[in-house]
């Protein structure tokens, strides 16, 4: 192999499950695998998922088969050119780690009301898929450390629409403070990134023995700081997407001796082809994969329970939330189809919805963490209307008394270029500017042009 240098294929060797020759082959061959989860919240019935594909391609698609929502492409399409994906009815996501449904649906009751964190979430995809699995009285913290990435993982989960989702920019040590607070805990701990050197050759040259000694080491503290914020009963779900057993099975072990768990197995279909292995004193089970034996691209997961610690109390806390004022109430209702069991805060203007059970949870939150996002951002209160955010285009909340634009493909990509997209319309005010039923977001029709309201940052810059 030219691009996999010998340093790094050395310690492939031994390796649970390995078949080095195979595994060279696959990465000689650089085949390209193209995946994709629909979004359950936007797209329900068959029907409409066809279209969604038919879409992307004209050949047949399959099924991820760990996953309920997840396909494969036989090639990869421009998703840049696609109006459904700014309309947030996919998530393109590499399909091994679509696993963790899979996980998630073994190991959680799904219909409960679950606190989840995922801790190193950016861009999106595990997030987007614990969001789809959870119930609705479920809250998601979503969590990125760094402030750029936090920013890209606050554009998807408002892309994906839910309201029950709080985007987190915190170090891992900044959860210890709600000690037994989460019921569930997902990890995809920052990596040596073996795993993706298929798809991404150039990653290839930023590995090393010593950074993968150093990821193991900051995988570790990741987990030490956060620990004492899943309670007891807890899940705890750790991956990489890393090949390297420092990080991997010596991860399992460390965690085995240094904390009350015990590891969950989960059932695996032998024709899915992922290989298990075991380490730690419990001889505990995790699951990686190899390219050369799924259609994905290199992974590891593994599941714990935590078995001693704390259930979280809580105490009597101060309302650091301001909701809408009653006057304001009103323009905030004609947007929203339901407005039963929901907050209305006011955030220095600016309206935020979320489910009524969660304020407690952002209340508490907010005390302790730098909240990037919360629930809904409905738009910005003015004297006489509310002035609709872009994150209420996106959300599953829209009244179906909204006037709504139907585009073509031609002008839903002007649009989306922050163009004009050339409508003959007889609505006045502002609209909803749909594709094939998918919203993509707002526009003002005044009497002589169309304002176009999609988010200057959001706009398609490639041509054709």
């Amino acid at each position: 192999m030219d691009f996999l240098p010998k340093k790094f294929t050395d310690t492939l060797t031994g390796l649970p499950g390995m078949d080095l020759a195979a595994f060279l082959r696959v990465h000689e061959a650089g085949e390209k695998v193209t995946s994709l989860r629909i979004n359950p919240n936007k797209i329900q019935d068959e029907g409409a998922v066809q279209k969604v594909l038919a879409s992307l391609t004209e050949d047949a698609v399959s099924r991820v088969p760990w996953s309920k929502y997840g396909y494969y492409l036989p090639s990869r399409p421009s998703f840049t050119f696609n109006p459904f994906f700014h309309g947030g009815a996919y998530y393109v996501q590499e399909a091994s780690s679509m696993f963790l449904e899979h996980v998630m649906r073994h190991v959680c009751d799904l219909s409960a009301s679950l606190k989840v964190l995922d801790l190193c979430a950016a861009p999106g995809g595990k997030s987007t898929l614990l969001q789809s699995l959870l119930s609705a009285d479920s809250v998601l913290v979503s969590n990125e450390v760094i402030k750029s990435r936090a920013a890209l993982l606050a554009d998807n989960i408002s892309k994906w629409g839910a309201a029950n989702v709080i985007v987190t920019n915190n170090d891992p040590r900044d959860f210890a403070k709600l000690q037994g607070y989460f019921d569930v805990m997902v990890v995809d701990a920052p990596c040596s990134g073996s795993g993706l050197f298929r798809r991404e050759p150039e990653a290839v040259e930023e590995w090393s023995p010593e950074n993968v000694i150093l990821c193991s080491q900051r995988q570790q503290r990741i987990l030490a700081d956060v620990w004492n914020a899943l309670k007891e009963n807890g899940i705890m779900i750790y991956a990489t997407c890393s090949y390297s057993k420092e990080e991997d099975e010596e991860i399992m072990e460390w965690i085995q001796q240094n904390f009350s768990v015990e590891n969950i197995a989960i059932p695996v279909d032998d024709s899915w082809h992922i290989v298990k292995t075991k380490a730690g004193p419990q001889a505990a089970e995790g699951y990686r994969f190899y390219p050369d034996k799924v259609k994905g691209e290199g992974f590891f997961i593994t599941c714990f329970r935590k078995t001693a610690g704390d259930i979280y109390t809580a105490k009597r806390q101060r309302d650091t939330l301001s909701a809408v004022a009653k006057k304001d109430v009103g323009k905030v209702a004609q947007w929203v189809k339901n407005m039963d069991n929901l907050f209305l805060m006011d955030h220095q203007g600016e309206v935020l919805i979320f489910p009524e059970n969660m304020a407690p949870v952002v209340s508490l939150l907010q005390q302790h963490l730098y909240l990037r996002k919360a629930g809904i951002k409905a738009g910005q209160l003015a004297a006489k209307e509310l002035i609709p955010d872009h994150q209420l285009a996106m959300s599953t909340m829209l009244s179906e008394t909204i006037p709504q634009i139907g585009l073509t493909r031609e002008q839903a990509l002007r649009y989306l270029r922050k163009e004009d997209p050339e409508v003959s319309t007889a609505v006045k005010g502002w609209a909803l500017m749909m594709y094939e039923g998918m919203a993509l977001g707002w526009a003002k029709i005044l009497p002589n042009r169309i304002n176009n309201y999609y988010p200057k940052e959001l706009r398609i810059l490639k041509e054709v």
